[in-house]
């Protein structure tokens, strides 16, 4: 099925230390492509703010945002947004961070456990994955009752690389009481949780979180659901974002959402 409001609200700029491309070009691209609106959420790793110089890039990354979106006012709907990474483990950072610009939009998410590697790059051959997916679910829990955020993203993250690219299979079953505290926690406290479509091309295959979690989610309470590519170059801008939508519909949503200034906007999937 085709969708008519594309809006990616998570893409990633040369400003991420993965990212290739930069604002202004991402921005003629998502145009190029017919996306209606596009929020870049540069990442912020909280817990390694000033070694990793977050404190510049995160700084340059608003300014471009903001360029941008005077650039392509009327044509585009460019949106400020930030993905923090780790903020539970130095709240008092993150808020300070995100209090200090106007985003409309704050990711929450989980790259790495406190002492260890981002998932990326770990080595699952000696470890327990079981034990390393529960380690990572305590972590989302602790993010989820700061909640300084607006959207969850990749709510299982880790299986992109642990079944993805590793093939060690994770026993979610045992998981589903701590998954279901993330979802009714995010439902209560009015957040929104993503679709990220980025495992749709890459070898998990799969929507992170799956239609299961996204029903889930909605039984439970939840309102606001976003998609996202989680694209870092701009070819992947918007990529898979109508299977996203769709999953949406699957799991029972009507509506997707945009926010403005932090305020969600729900828009119809149509």
């Amino acid at each position: 099925m085709e969708f008519n409001k594309l809006i990616d609200l998570h893409t990633h700029t040369d400003n991420s230390p993965d990212g290739v491309h930069s604002t202004i070009y991402m921005c003629e691209q998502a145009e190029f492509a017919g996306i209606r609106g596009i929020a870049f959420t540069d990442h912020c790793e909280v817990d390694s703010y000033l070694e990793d110089h977050y404190d510049r890039s995160v700084m340059q990354s608003y300014f471009e945002v903001a360029k941008a979106r005077s650039v392509f006012m009327g044509r585009l709907i460019v949106l400020e947004g930030i993905e923090l990474g780790q903020p539970a483990y130095n709240p008092a950072l993150a808020e300070k961070i995100i209090s200090t610009y106007n985003y409309d939009i704050v990711l929450g998410s989980v790259h790495n456990l406190r002492g260890e590697k981002d998932f990326f790059f770990m080595d699952y051959e000696d470890r327990d994955v079981n034990e390393l997916f529960d380690r990572y679910l305590d972590a989302l829990i602790e993010m989820t009752e700061w909640g300084g955020f607006d959207v969850l993203t990749h709510l299982t993250y880790p299986l992109r690389y642990i079944e993805g690219e590793h093939g060690c299979k994770v026993d979610l079953g045992r998981c589903s009481d701590k998954i279901d505290t993330i979802l009714k926690n995010l439902a209560e406290s009015g957040k929104a949780l993503e679709i990220n479509t980025s495992g749709l091309r890459q070898k998990i295959g799969k929507t992170l979180p799956t239609v299961d979690y996204v029903k889930r989610f909605r039984e439970l309470g939840g309102e606001y659901i976003t998609v996202g590519s989680d694209s870092h170059r701009a070819e992947d801008i918007g990529k898979n974002l109508s299977e996203g939508m769709q999953t949406a519909l699957d799991a029972g949503f009507k509506y997707m959402t945009l926010f403005q200034s932090r305020i969600p906007v729900p828009i119809p999937i149509e």
